[in-house]
């Protein structure tokens, strides 16, 4: 299967429809057509299509996809198939609920190890990890085998807290904190904000209000 460039939307819609099919795996649905998918979870037939085809050849003409072989082609091609540990920095209430999260300790993620600057929360036992301190990082990581940090910190540690993981070793970074960071070359930063959405839903309501 190749790899060309994908956009970061791409790679949205094909999450999404790997959540899909595993969803028709647990009904037991062994086949279905890029029209029955698209029906199924109120997706597009053609955009389904044109996604899959730049990675091959998926599925037969007037027969359709076999789910699990099309899920688990899916799951290799997002990395799906091979750990992927995450360390949170920063626990706060955001970083606390991110350790307990289900999409953080499922599958090909695993939160193995926390880290915080304040004492106080230093040695806290939190179940499947205990947070060490933000200045033992890159023993954390070592001994951890952490790949991917996540970022749970005030807006004016991001920076600090995205430099020290990449130094530290960690692969790729998720940022949870309100201040977008400056990527370095070879580790991949990802920047979530909720109050963009909020932002994009407020303007959607506006826009759809009676004059």
């Amino acid at each position: 299967m190749s790899t060309p460039d994908v956009s970061p939307r791409s790679l949205n819609r094909l999450s999404i429809y790997l959540r899909c099919l595993r969803q028709l795996q647990a009904k037991g649905i062994d086949r279905i057509s890029s029209r029955q998918l698209a029906h199924e979870f109120d997706l597009s037939a053609a955009q389904i299509r044109k996604d899959l085809a730049q990675f091959g050849d998926f599925g037969v003409r007037g027969v359709g996809y076999r789910v699990q072989e099309l899920a688990d082609s899916l799951s290799r091609l997002l990395g799906l198939d091979q750990g992927h540990p995450l360390i949170i920095v920063g626990m706060g209430n955001l970083g606390s609920a991110l350790v307990h999260h289900i999409g953080f300790n499922q599958g090909a993620f695993r939160v193995v190890a926390a880290v915080d600057r304040d004492p106080q929360k230093i040695g806290l036992d939190l179940g499947s990890v205990e947070v060490a301190a933000f200045d033992d990082l890159e023993r954390v990581v070592r001994e951890s085998g952490a790949r991917i940090g996540v970022l749970a910190v005030p807006p004016e540690e991001a920076q600090a807290g995205y430099d020290a993981l990449v130094e530290a070793g960690i692969a790729a970074v998720l940022n949870f904190a309100r201040q977008r960071v400056r990527p370095r070359p070879g580790t991949p930063l990802k920047n979530v904000d909720l109050r963009v959405h909020l932002e994009e839903l407020a303007f959607l309501l506006q826009s759809s209000a009676p004059a």
